[in-house]
């Protein structure tokens, strides 16, 4: 539990800076006064999450690829495999934003943004689009040192990028009079700062990126894309079903958009430990699978599932009780605040749930079986969310979107961490069958140091 603790701990404090900077960039566009650009900021967010879930996916596969090779003991594996995934990720993400350019106006078009907050949310995207590759490389950097388990220089990262956002916000927003596209440069330079510290941390510190050459990037491609892809499908799973609730919720106005992208800004603030934990956890269960360790898999997720729940009790409790203020924060007012209101009271009860997914997606990740993670995490977002979001949009509203939403989780939220102790528990068995069988004699030509086995061939 310890362990757990410092390594999610160290990880929730970089990822909520960054969230908490996010939140101050939608907070300094509100005061401009203009519901048009709280809007587009919600349409932006929507698609960029795409982005960002394939650097996580990717992020990932590299944590959990260091980690092993560190647990066997391979150093020198380990840093052809961090500076292998550096050249994946940055090659995956440029051919990812290259292909998305030339349709960001449909895409927000298919979202329902329409007149200005149209135009606006297009030129946000057109800014900030490109810089998806030093973002996935910083990420990157994180899996790196996280797989060595220095979670303190990881957490580093992070929260410089968010320390450079806050300095950078309010400049480029109301210093140099740019508002939504002041916003936009000053996410496109936090992200350098990301990979400025990540480099260090995992190159000149650990000197764990050492770039291959092709016969190594041949060989590391296997392993790293059998992570990754599943990984990437996993991760996307969620904006996916983000984008669908988008969709519906948009058809209530520009009020009802607003307050789901603050709702946006409120969840990762409020939860960001859960989602820290769930990054935290792999790399743990990575390095002791790679020394074999079976028996301690078990321990660490119950720990980790005990840390959710009393966490999500916690925040769900305060976010109830201030839910109000909160929404005093971002001036919001009509449908907008009723949904932030109503997000605070009930729906943020959910993160119990979504909590457990996350957290046993980490275990199959990092346990050799990815599927399982895109299955829950696809189930989740689709089953878990289109029926239930359509039905509450029909009967209730843009509040019955919010409950829909909510309610989806708890099916696969369960069945998932059923799943995972299962695997867990083959594992540890199949390890201690393995352990228990005995060594088999060695074949009579290799029982002495001095036979070669050619004095059977002599007359």
């Amino acid at each position: 539990m310890r362990h757990v603790l410092v390594m999610t701990a160290t990880g929730s404090i970089g990822l909520i800076s960054i969230f908490i900077v996010d939140g101050l960039n939608l907070f300094y566009i509100s005061l401009l006064g203009i519901e048009e650009l709280t809007a587009a900021v919600g349409f932006a967010s929507t698609l960029l999450f795409f982005t960002l879930s394939i650097a996580i996916g990717f992020t990932i596969a590299c944590g959990a690829l260091v980690s092993r090779a560190l647990g066997r003991g391979s150093r020198e594996e380990a840093a052809q495999m961090g500076g292998a995934a550096m050249v994946f990720m940055g090659v995956s993400t440029l051919l990812i934003s290259l292909a998305v350019w030339p349709f960001l106006r449909d895409l927000n078009v298919m979202l329902g943004a329409t007149g200005k907050t149209l135009e606006l949310s297009t030129r946000f995207l057109q800014i900030v689009l490109f810089s998806t590759p030093i973002m996935a490389l910083g990420m990157c950097t994180t899996g790196i040192l996280r797989g060595t388990g220095d979670a303190k220089r990881a957490m580093y990262v992070t929260l410089a990028s968010g320390l450079a956002a806050a300095v950078f916000d309010p400049l480029f927003i109301f210093g140099f009079g740019l508002g939504l596209e002041g916003a936009a440069i000053s996410t496109v330079l936090s992200r350098f700062v990301m990979l400025a510290i990540g480099i260090y941390g995992a190159n000149v510190v650990h000197r764990l990126i050492h770039m291959p050459d092709r016969q190594r990037l041949k060989q590391a491609v296997r392993p790293f894309f059998a992570i990754g892809l599943p990984a990437v499908l996993t991760q996307v799973a969620t904006p996916v079903g983000n984008a669908y609730v988008t969709a519906e919720i948009a058809a209530f106005g520009d009020q009802a958009v607003a307050g789901w992208a603050i709702i946006g800004r409120i969840v990762p603030v409020a939860f960001g430990v859960i989602f820290a934990l769930s990054g935290a956890v792999g790399p743990i269960l990575g390095q002791n699978f790679g020394a074999r360790k079976y028996e301690r898999l078990l321990t660490i997720m119950r720990d980790s599932l005990v840390l959710t729940v009393v966490y999500v009790l916690a925040v769900w409790a305060l976010l109830a009780i201030f839910a109000h203020p909160i929404a005093d924060i971002f001036r919001a007012q009509g449908l907008s605040r009723e949904l932030i209101v109503f997000f605070c009271v009930f729906a943020a009860g959910s993160f119990l749930f979504n909590g457990a997914i996350f957290v046993s997606s980490a275990a199959f990740n990092n346990l050799g079986y990815p599927t399982y993670s895109t299955v829950f995490n696809w189930g989740r977002s689709t089953l878990g969310v289109i029926p239930f979001v359509w039905a509450g949009a029909h009967f209730y509203g843009a509040k019955g979107v919010l409950a829909g939403w909510g309610l989806g989780a708890v099916v696969f939220g369960v069945v998932s961490v059923l799943v995972c102790f299962r695997v867990v528990r083959v594992l540890a068995s199949e390890a201690a069958e393995a352990d228990a069988e005995p060594v088999p004699a060695p074949p009579p030509s290799a029982q002495s140091p001095f036979s070669t086995g050619k004095a059977a061939t002599l007359p």
